[in-house]
């Protein structure tokens, strides 16, 4: 082979080469920028799902609180589950089960009863009783004002929670959403045999679910509230297992009159009487 050739063989070689290389420098460019438009895509698109997610569950909250609110007169029963995480951190659960009655915008019936306690509560706009069936014990205290008043007094002087007690407020939607920090749409779910509109939401101590009836009753049918704050994440669940809104607007029904042989009892003494039995990890502060 002459030098010529040789030249032009090896000038062939590095065109090759060069040419290759460049083959590999365009794929790998185009890998690369296949790679950042498919991640923009990802946090574009997932932004707008996520938009859509937390639009459609505040949407979907929104329309169930104003059904709600436009309900004068609401009947429900229900059970609850109350968790508690012990010293040993062993998660112990309660159950519960129950029926209310309100008239808005001050008159409230309860009944809950467990394997510890079986209480009534009854509200006429002015006093606010409970009485313990067990003990054949009363306390009454004044709380005129609505039920709402009632409720916000009851965790602002006594820390009664009432976590339940959300959902029956004038103003449902402001109560449940003050603090959250995001909304997502789950999707249909199955409660007790109804279809529900599976609803999430986050705060930075909690997250809580709902479960709201589809169709033109749009009432919550479960609600779950997680504790991320607390060792184990205890949960509090309450589900509904009938709602109706056709409650006779009998005034007389919801006074309390107490059975002769009742004692009565200073109020912190009965309004302490939890979910959880006093002396569980979680209850009383014991």
């Amino acid at each position: 082979m002459s030098i010529r050739h040789l030249v032009l063989a090896r000038l062939d070689s590095k065109t090759m080469d060069r040419s290759a290389t460049s083959r590999e420098n365009l794929r790998a460019r185009r890998s690369w920028t296949a790679a950042v438009v498919l991640a923009l895509a990802t946090i574009l698109f997932g932004a707008q799902c996520g938009s859509a997610q937390d639009n459609r569950a505040k949407k979907l909250l929104e329309e169930m609180a104003n059904y709600l609110t436009s309900q004068n007169a609401i009947s429900v029963t229900f059970d609850s589950d109350i968790e508690v995480v012990t010293s040993e951190l062993e998660k112990i659960q309660f159950t519960s089960t129950g029926e209310l009655r309100l008239i808005r915008p001050d008159k409230l019936r309860a009944h809950r009863r467990s394997g510890h306690a079986d209480v009534d509560f009854a509200f006429d706009g002015t006093t606010f009783t409970v009485y313990d069936r067990k003990s054949n014990a009363f306390a009454r205290l004044s709380a005129p004002g609505s039920f709402d008043q009632l409720v916000d007094r009851l965790r602002t002087d006594f820390s009664i929670e009432a976590p339940g007690a959300d959902l029956f407020l004038s103003n449902v939607y402001d109560a449940l959403t003050e603090d959250v920090l995001e909304a997502k749409y789950v999707g249909r779910g199955i409660v007790d045999g109804i279809e529900c509109e599976h609803l999430a939401f986050r705060n930075l101590e909690t997250d809580w679910q709902l479960w709201i009836e589809t169709g033109p009753h749009p009432v919550p049918r479960k609600y779950v509230i997680t504790s991320k704050a607390m060792t184990g994440a205890p949960q509090y669940t309450l589900r509904i297992r009938d709602w109706r809104s056709d409650v006779p607007a009998d005034n007389a029904s919801f006074a309390f009159n107490p059975p002769v042989d009742a004692k009565e009892v200073d109020s912190r003494a009965l309004l302490a009487i939890d979910e959880i039995p006093v002396g569980v990890m979680g209850a009383g502060g014991k």
